[in-house]
């Protein structure tokens, strides 16, 4: 429950934002991917101003993963040998608790009297 209020309260002001950045920012612009030629239109895109406003925030998003993704592998790397680990040393608790109820058993059955 706190975690959807504490979305409800980052989220909630980030889009009204966004919306309102979108509305101020209707504008026609051409940006140009030319740049000893600005002029050129082959390689300009003409779009609304929060097109490309939404593009660097979505990119970002992108990048900022991607490389926290990236800086973290040594973490999951690691994880994942002591589960490999985990589940020998598990497999091997269980063949030595097998044994030791073995000779548990093996143990009771000479230490017993005859019955009369």
């Amino acid at each position: 429950m706190t975690k959807k209020i504490i979305n409800l309260i980052i989220l909630l002001p980030l889009g009204i934002l966004l919306v309102v950045l979108s509305v101020a920012n209707r504008q026609s612009v051409t940006m140009a991917l030319n740049p000893f030629r600005p002029e050129d239109q082959v390689l300009g895109i003409t779009a609304p101003f929060f097109v490309f406003l939404f593009v660097a925030l979505i990119a970002g998003l992108l990048i900022g993963s991607c490389a926290t993704w990236l800086s973290q592998g040594r973490y999951r790397k690691r994880a994942r040998n002591e589960a490999k680990v985990a589940i020998k040393l598990q497999g091997e608790a269980e063949t030595h608790k097998k044994r030791a109820e073995q000779l548990a058993a093996q143990a009771t059955g000479y230490g017993q009297l005859p019955a009369k």
